[in-house]
C-alpha cells in the first residue's frame, strides 16, 4: 500500500501512475488489504477458518505484489535511458 500511496503523492496523474505500475501491484496491494480485514475480524469473533483465510489471501497478495514489481523491473530494463 505505501507504493501505491507513494506514486499518488508524488505528483503523478492517475494516467502515469497506471503506466509505472503493473496491474498485478495493484492487485496484490487490495489481496493483502483484504487479507489484513479479514485476518483482523477472525481474531475479533475468535473465528480461526476466517483468520486463517485472512493470512492466505495476505500471502497471495505478496506473491502478486513480487510478481508485478518483477515485471516492473523488467520493463525498466527495457526503457530507453535519456
Amino acid at each position: 500500500m505505501a507504493l501505491a500511496c507513494r506514486y499518488l503523492f508524488d505528483g503523478n496523474t492517475k494516467r502515469e501512475w497506471s503506466k509505472n505500475m503493473d496491474k498485478e501491484r495493484v492487485k496484490g496491494v487490495a489481496q493483502q488489504q483484504k487479507g489484513a480485514v479479514k485476518e483482523g475480524l477472525g481474531k475479533l469473533l475468535g473465528d480461526e477458518k476466517l483468520k486463517a483465510e485472512g493470512k492466505m489471501d495476505k500471502a497471495e497478495g505478496k506473491v502478486r505484489n513480487a510478481v508485478g514489481g518483477a515485471k516492473d523491473a523488467i520493463r525498466d530494463l527495457n526503457k530507453p535511458k535519456h
